[in-house]
């Protein structure tokens, strides 16, 4: 497996190294003003954001009307690695740059484009995506927010849980049943609707892990009323759009997820040796096995998505992209369980750390994040029916 860029791949990594270093937010700027949901966008994201866009670093493979440069698959790959490495997020918004805003150029009218789309890529609005419901978490088509069509305008009531960003967020990306009388995958729209629109509560939903700053949210919608007009795509091809935009979604996980994974090792194993050298002969012996697992693991995440990578590249198709979410969700959480075992009570130690990333924190805290990795864009269980069916070709249960 060839795992070197050629010349033309490296002196783009050294262009946008220049740029970076040149015009990065500083530590202090982000720690001073952190970001407090994955909605939020701080005063220096705002700038960050419009720099990224006008110099056309925002998402190189975009042409550069959209913040990009027309780079390709490989330069892009190589600029998302090199943004992880240094710590600089491009974007405080990840599910509005990453999804909304490319679902709305695939299936949105022109002013939904000017108006919601684009303030996204220049940091000038954030967004939340309304899927998750009470009765409806991996199984969208079971959804029950229901939107009237009365006139010219949407009349929405219903409940949506576990949506990120709302708290903070401008608008939502809403999926909701328009129609009852068809299957209900058939039945389902995406309404775009104002976060400030009367007759919308949103309630925060404190987590174990940094409480004080909920991400999460139940969004409860009585009578709200949204314009027809921003319907997005065709009435009832709601199933079409879910289908895309978590395809957006996954498209992000397999790198954010490797180069997580590659830091969560480098770490384990810088503490290790003072850790290991306290424990008796036989149990450093098991624990030293488990590092060993975890590094490998790290590997492996990383050659899988490589592999799959390439032949998505030969125009081919890509079976390794089902199994590398949920490969590296469960080896992250398995090697934050190893590391909190090894330094035993140490790891329940709360330290600082930056709100919504996974810089910092004592082993546990981590650990107990690492829950949200293995639910988020589709839980391990479903991750293993995909595999199980489109993959291997089983039946159904």
């Amino acid at each position: 497996m060839k795992l070197t860029f050629d010349e033309g791949v490296e002196s783009f990594r050294e262009e946008f190294l220049r740029w970076l270093a040149e015009h990065r937010p500083s530590e202090s700027e982000m720690t001073g003003d952190p970001v407090l949901s994955s909605a939020h966008v701080p005063t220096w994201a705002q700038r960050w954001s419009r720099r990224m866009f006008d110099d056309g670093w925002l998402v190189p493979g975009w042409p550069p009307e959209r913040g990009g440069r027309n780079a390709g698959p490989i330069e892009t790959l190589v600029y998302s690695e090199e943004l992880a490495r240094a710590h600089i997020p491009r974007t405080t918004n990840p599910q509005g740059l990453g999804i909304i805003a490319p679902s709305i150029f695939d299936y949105g009218t022109e002013a939904q484009v000017r108006d919601y789309a684009m303030p996204i890529l220049r940091g000038e609005r954030s967004a939340c995506l309304g899927m998750s419901e009470p009765g409806a978490g991996s199984d969208l088509a079971a959804l029950s927010t229901r939107a009237v069509l009365d006139g010219d305008r949407f009349v929405i009531n219903g409940q949506k849980v576990w949506t990120s960003g709302a708290n903070y967020a401008g608008f939502c990306f809403l999926f909701c049943r328009t129609d009852t009388t068809v299957a209900k995958h058939k039945g389902i729209s995406v309404v775009l609707v104002e976060m400030d629109t009367p007759g919308i509560t949103v309630r925060p939903l404190p987590e174990i892990v940094d409480p004080e700053h909920p991400d999460l949210n139940e969004v409860f919608f009585a009578d709200v009323v949204v314009p027809r007009e921003n319907l997005v795509g065709e009435l009832n091809n709601g199933w079409a759009m879910a289908g895309g935009s978590l395809a957006h979604e996954r498209g992000m996980v397999w790198l954010s997820g490797v180069l997580g994974l590659e830091e969560d090792v480098a770490r384990l194993l810088a503490e290790a040796p003072a850790s290991l050298e306290a424990l008796p002969t036989a149990e450093r012996a098991v624990v030293t096995d488990r590092i060993v697992g975890c590094y490998i693991d790290s590997v492996a995440a990383r050659c899988l998505g490589y592999r799959g990578f390439a032949k998505l590249m030969r125009g081919g198709t890509a079976p390794e992209q089902a199994l590398m979410k949920a490969f590296s969700s469960e080896s992250a959480q398995r090697l934050n369980l190893v590391a909190s075992e090894m330094v035993g009570d140490r790891s329940v130690d709360v330290g600082p750390s930056v709100p919504h990333t996974d810089r910092g924190g004592a082993w546990m805290q981590r650990y107990f994040h690492t829950f949200a990795g293995t639910i988020s864009a589709g839980s391990s269980e479903i991750q293993r029916n995909i595999i199980a069916e489109r993959v291997l070709g089983l039946p159904r249960a």
